[in-house]
């Protein structure tokens, strides 16, 4: 794994200093594609313990699909899995001790764990976004089956509700302004470019808050 200090490189001169994406969509929603798809370009960090968790699995020579676990490799996968959660957050408190522009990508199903640590970004100065990746639960289902890293059916449907179900809070928390929906049923290209552009809009926008604007001018006053 990269050493995660090396993202603090670019400190007061990262081009989206204190921007903040979260991602929320069901399992096989395809949230790391479309967060790709329309966050690249602006030199964001990416923030997905299931990328972690992937690479840990595959160093130790575990197994991805959880169906076909017994009980003691499925214990082993869920003590990796916290281990993942463990990195991912030590990688996050260094983005934020940066400042720097993160891509927090995440299902997005427990709606005052997205509130809470949306507050806490904004509390330190971050302006927030969200992309909301939506799909039909049969789409869900489809794809599960067709990744590595396969989920049971119950469970696939559990998480696709519990998502579904935080969409209105989740534009409420976040704004209209700063709120988009992308249906990745079988998007196309143009749907993809629409949201790049929202999301350069919102990099680009000015920083307002005083806590951030406070933090840029002390650390070039070092310098």
């Amino acid at each position: 794994m990269k050493n995660f200090k090396t993202f603090t490189s670019e400190g007061v001169n990262d081009p989206a200093i204190f921007k903040a994406i979260f991602t929320a969509g069901g399992p096989g929603s395809g949230k790391s594609f479309v967060a790709g798809k329309t966050t690249a370009g602006f030199g964001m960090k990416v923030l997905n313990s299931d990328d972690i968790l992937e690479f840990l699995i595959k160093k130790t020579g575990q197994s991805l699909n959880t169906l076909k676990m017994t009980p003691k490799e499925f214990e082993k996968f869920l003590e990796t899995r916290q281990k993942a959660k463990k990195l991912s957050a030590a990688k996050q408190k260094i983005l934020v001790d940066g400042k720097l522009g993160m891509v927090i990508d995440g299902t997005g199903r427990r709606i005052k764990k997205i509130s809470d640590h949306r507050q806490h970004l904004v509390d330190m100065g971050y302006d927030t976004f969200m992309i909301f990746v939506n799909t039909s639960l049969e789409v869900a289902h489809e794809r599960n089956r067709n990744r590595p890293r396969k989920l049971p059916l119950d469970v696939v449907e559990k998480y696709w509700r519990d998502v579904q179900n935080n969409l209105g809070s989740f534009q409420s928390l976040f704004g209209r302004k700063n709120f988009r929906i992308v249906d990745n049923n079988d998007a196309e290209e143009d749907v993809f470019l629409k949201v790049n552009k929202q999301v350069r809009a919102f990099v680009k926008e000015p920083i307002k808050s005083k806590i951030a604007l406070e933090w840029i001018k002390d650390q070039k006053e070092k310098k």
